[in-house]
């Protein structure tokens, strides 16, 4: 509890030191959190240099715009929120995002449990990447930033349908995927199986 008390009076100190633009404030913060929001904003733009400058422009946001953080809620939770819509602007710029507007359900919804369970957080993100751009942008924003099919379709412009069957789909290509990747490892230890009982 101490701890936690400790933390969020940096924080708050830090946010302060933000408010007066003080360069040592600025780069504490951006060294704190840089890394975490790359991450983010990774999920949203394949391209690692394209990810970082959108990360970049996000903080300037942030710094820019500290004013407007009132205290409620998570100081983390309205960075991540300028980033996702930092990223979301690029996308639209940039890649002519494309969301399907027919509203049809995938063929089914995936069984997760039916797969292996052994992957790393890296082979999840490379494989959210594989996904066309429309459903990575919908898949990132509900499953993993938490926003809700209302919100997605305020923010993209779209109807809560569309968010919804792009998700869908997105979640059939991921099964899809982990399937094949264990079908694959299946092979692989089959292949192994026949070598050692030679």
């Amino acid at each position: 509890m101490k701890l936690s008390i400790l933390k969020s009076n940096r924080q708050t100190d830090l946010i302060s030191a933000c408010r007066r633009q003080e360069a040592k404030a600025q780069r504490e913060l951006y060294n704190a959190y840089a890394a975490q929001m790359l991450g983010l904003c990774r999920r949203y733009v394949k391209d690692e240099l394209e990810a970082e400058d959108v990360m970049v422009k996000g903080f300037m946001k942030v710094l820019t715009k500290i004013d407007l953080f009132e205290g409620k809620g998570s100081f983390e939770g309205w960075m991540k929120r300028i980033m996702v819509n930092e990223a979301l602007g690029y996308i639209r710029q940039n890649k002519s995002m494309y969301v399907e507007v027919e509203i049809e359900a995938a063929d089914r919804e995936p069984d997760f449990d039916a797969l292996s369970t052994n992957l790393e957080v890296e082979e999840l993100l490379a494989m959210v990447n594989e996904l066309p751009v429309g459903y990575r942008t919908i898949f990132n924003m509900y499953a993993i930033e938490g926003y809700s099919h209302g919100e997605i379709s305020k923010m993209l412009n779209i109807s809560e349908n569309t968010s919804k069957s792009q998700l869908s789909r997105a979640r059939a290509q991921l099964q899809k995927i982990l399937l094949e990747k264990d079908k694959q490892l299946e092979k692989m230890k089959i292949n192994e199986d026949g070598k050692q009982a030679r």
